[in-house]
């Protein structure tokens, strides 16, 4: 049980990430380019350990942050749920690739999930398309090997596989 409260509290600590505002020394446009924290952790567990975090996880952290964000309910859900499932199927292959290369395909699955994002809200009204949006999954791809580190230092030493 302790290895799942591991996974828990790193998914609590992007959520935390996720949430909290920037100060106001820094502009707020740059908070287009913040990272999903939430979608991050969650690639990186899946490709670590994917007997441990699977589509019953992402569906609840998905509605956790849909209320988190105030946004649409099932939106962030339906969005963990699509790369979580496309993570699943690669994560042999991505566990091959070097920590360069899996940001590449870190940026690909990002990009999906910030699409299925955009599209909803279009869907609903709330949102004009731009390809501005991808830039959070630009950001996530570049902090992906650090995430990736950070994270496997942890498994390493709490989790000991």
């Amino acid at each position: 049980m302790t290895g799942n409260l591991i996974i828990y509290l790193s998914l609590l600590v992007a959520m935390v990430l996720s949430v909290v505002h920037l100060p106001l020394t820094i502009p707020a446009e740059l908070g287009y380019v913040r990272p999903d924290w939430v979608a991050i952790v969650m690639l990186y567990w899946i490709i670590a350990l994917p007997e441990r975090v699977g589509l019953v996880t992402a569906w609840i952290t998905g509605l956790i942050m849909d209320v988190l964000m105030g946004s649409l309910i099932g939106q962030h859900a339906l969005s963990y749920i699509i790369i979580v499932y496309i993570t699943f199927n690669l994560y042999q292959r991505l566990r091959m690739f070097s920590v360069w290369q899996q940001a590449g395909a870190v940026f690909v699955i990002l990009s999906i999930n910030h699409v299925v994002w955009r599209w909803i809200e279009s869907f609903s009204g709330l949102n004009d398309w731009s390809f501005w949006y991808l830039l959070p999954a630009l950001t996530g791809a570049f902090l992906w090997p650090w995430v990736f580190l950070l994270l496997r230092s942890v498994r390493r030493r709490f989790l000991a596989t």
